[in-house]
């Protein structure tokens, strides 16, 4: 059985966020051009109408909807051709009833027009006249000048993730510079004896450094700035040390190893001593990653991952993330991207306890399967081989071969 001291996954992620203030990165401003990823800092209203004029959707003739009326096949409206608009000008002309005037796809619509019919319903009965064969209705096929934004709208709200979409948006607008959060600094910090550079070559109880490399990746795609602050042996001192400047020049502070129970344990300790409230938990009933501390000192959250390289993505992922979201004031909600899979070995599981599972995906006649990575989560490579990752809750024993399941894919 699991000793009841445990924390569920979701138990710790709600008091940690609970001592988290939203938004306490600040802001920079920046060209559009450089703010890809990032994330707004302040409700963006649009400067004026888009596309600020009214523009004809397709190729055709414009004009008043109602000299269309009753158009059909057999008796079409006929209308007086008053010209051609040309792409990019302001029409020079106005239209009036009965009268109509070719137009490109985008053009601007003439003072009098209203609508536009599309080509492939008219034809030229002589030099000057056109047939129309169906009728259209006021503002078909055309765009109307506020129709995209309107000129106050909030087009880009606070706490969003910008994408591509949107900056092109902001350009179509004429915004060139906008507010954005800083990115968060996010502090690496390894610790153990047994740890060395991945530079150098590996003697027998020696690992190379994986984690650092992995963490920043996910903080870059996050949005943060990770800062490295090395390799540090266990002595306690040394390490509280390197925790203080990093807690002095970071928003978080990551440590990783030195958070399971033994004579060298020593991060609980240097975490709690970094200010109030202190540590909110040590260790979750998940598995991997069951030995993390999770900590808010004076507004900064600072964790103490696991060693293992499985055990550190996963945390990060569950708890890190998270934290550094609120931080930053990401208010979108997210939207995990899942799919359903057939499970190809059964999986046991402890009572109490979330299990996550990494899972490589494959496809047969059958359909999408979901073949279980299983090892130790010490070992980096099930990660590297893993296309999703299956969660089995903490109220399962397990399921069973041939049970479709729900992977989140990495």
């Amino acid at each position: 059985m699991l000793d009841k001291k445990y924390l569920s996954r979701k138990e710790a992620l709600e008091l940690l966020l609970s001592h988290l203030e939203f938004r306490t990165i600040g802001a920079e401003t920046l060209p559009i051009e450089e703010a890809y990823g990032r994330v707004s800092y302040e409700d963006i209203k649009a400067p004026e109408d888009l596309p600020g004029f009214e523009r004809s959707t397709v190729d055709g003739y414009a004009v008043n909807a109602a000299d269309t009326f009753g158009a059909k096949e057999t008796t079409p409206a006929y209308l007086t051709l008053r010209g051609e608009i040309p792409m990019g000008e302001v029409p020079s002309f106005e239209l009036k009833r009965g009268e109509c005037a070719y137009i490109h796809t985008g053009g601007m619509l003439p003072p009098g027009a209203d609508a536009v019919v599309m080509v492939e319903h008219t034809s030229l009965a002589g030099e000057n006249l056109v047939e129309i064969f169906k009728a259209v209705s006021p503002h078909e096929n055309v765009i109307l000048k506020d129709e995209d934004a309107k000129k106050g709208e909030v087009v880009i709200p606070a706490g969003k993730r910008l994408k591509p979409q949107d900056i092109g948006a902001l350009a179509g607008l004429g915004i060139t510079h906008i507010k954005v959060v800083k990115k968060p600094k996010v502090g690496i910090i390894l610790t153990g004896d047994e740890v060395i550079p991945h530079t150098e070559k590996v003697t027998p109880g020696k690992v190379r450094d994986i984690n650092s490399f992995t963490l920043a990746g996910l903080i870059k795609e996050l949005g943060g700035e990770p800062i490295k602050f090395g390799i540090v042996k266990d002595d306690y001192q040394k390490i509280k040390e390197r925790v203080e400047r990093a807690f002095s020049e970071c928003d978080v502070v990551l440590i990783t190893g030195g958070t399971s129970a033994g004579t060298k344990d020593m991060t609980a300790r240097i975490i709690s001593e970094l200010g109030e409230p202190g540590i909110l938990f040590h260790g979750v009933a998940m598995k991997p990653g069951k030995p993390i501390i999770g900590a808010v000192c004076n507004g900064k959250p600072v964790f103490g991952l696991p060693g293992h390289p499985v055990a550190v993505y996963i945390c990060f992922e569950l708890f890190v993330k998270p934290a550094i979201e609120k931080l930053m004031g990401l208010k979108e909600e997210k939207f995990p991207c899942k799919i359903k899979a057939r499970l190809e070995r059964s999986l046991h599981s402890q009572a109490g306890r979330e299990d996550y599972v990494r899972v490589a995906l494959e496809r047969d006649e059958k359909g999408l399967k979901a073949i279980p990575l299983l090892s130790k989560s010490g070992l980096i490579m099930t990660l590297v081989k893993a296309n999703g990752i299956l969660k089995i809750p903490e109220g399962s024993l397990g399921v069973s071969k041939g049970d479709e399941v729900e992977i989140e894919l990495i």
